[in-house]
């Protein structure tokens, strides 16, 4: 049941390696809790009773509401597949709400602090140095997702229109606008590819010329943002929370932010507003004449 249900996420409802990665392990974990709760195995005889039980088992793990959370919707989508196949009857998660979670406000870096970055930047200009250059260019450049930089293929590349298609979530469509800098550095790092006789139809690529992958662009973007910044939170991500609070502080439509970043609602992008919130504090504590 479990590797049918995989093969449906993958092939019909198109969801990233990574994400059916987690869904996986999450699956994996809900079964060895059944196992010692109920000496079973057989998912079809799932109950409230042990779903509950099950999130009460993960909050003495001191997880944190969010995780239990993803957690229970991966738990969730698993018997409507299963009511979907008509192998049971009813969905033993219905009625069982998610967690209340606090909403982290995005941490961002300040503009000056990349503009920084970007102007002291001492790379080598061989194929790593320019690689991970574009690398920082495309992330803060675009606010793409890391799975996106890595499956970024070099002919959705419009250098006369100086856009990029970037293929989202379940594979949907946008196209983001490309600054000059991020076109240079881009011809920049083809023609060492050229050079060197690397034919990878992904524009990022490993030495050896092989696809990518999340860590080394982790570690990349740990490297160089480390020096900028005190945080735990070196990952890319970040570079798309600060790609997409910097054109909010400087007047873009969140309209228009959401659909640069794939959002598919706009409840998604809003939780950016609050950075843009303690910038406008700033400004009215410095101009405000009774601040």
């Amino acid at each position: 049941m479990k590797d049918a249900f995989l093969k449906y996420l993958s092939f019909e409802k198109r969801l990233s390696s990574h994400t059916i990665t987690s869904y996986s392990n999450d699956l994996d974990q809900f079964l060895l809790f059944y196992k010692s709760y109920s000496f079973s195995d057989d998912l079809i005889k799932v109950d409230k009773r042990a779903v509950r039980s099950w999130v009460v088992e993960l909050s003495l793990q001191n997880l944190s509401p969010r995780s239990i959370n993803r957690k229970l919707a991966t738990l969730k989508s698993f018997f409507k597949y299963l009511i979907k196949r008509s192998l049971i009857e009813s969905n033993p998660t219905s009625g069982i709400n998610s967690l209340k979670t606090n909403q982290e406000i995005p941490q961002f870096i300040k503009e000056k602090d990349m503009m920084f970055l970007f102007d002291n930047l001492e790379l080598n200009q061989d194929f790593k140095g320019t690689r991970d250059f574009l690398i920082l260019e495309l992330l803060y450049g675009t606010g793409i997702r890391i799975s996106e930089l890595i499956n970024l293929r070099s002919s959705y590349i419009n250098f006369t229109k100086k856009e990029v298609k970037v293929l989202g979530k379940r594979n949907k469509e946008r196209i983001i606008p490309l600054h000059d800098n991020a076109i240079i550095q881009i011809k920049k790092f083809i023609k060492i590819k050229n050079d060197l006789s690397l034919e990878t139809s992904e524009l990022i690529c490993t030495e050896k010329g092989k696809k990518t992958y999340p860590m080394l662009i982790s570690r990349v973007v740990k490297k160089h943002l480390s020096s900028l910044i005190n945080s735990k939170k070196y990952n890319p991500h970040l570079l798309r929370h600060t790609f997409a609070t910097h054109i909010l502080n400087k007047g873009g439509d969140l309209n228009s932010i959401k659909d640069l970043l794939g959002h598919k609602s706009l409840a998604a992008t809003q939780i950016y507003t609050h950075n843009s919130i303690e910038k406008l504090k700033e400004t009215y504590k410095k101009s405000h004449p009774r601040a």
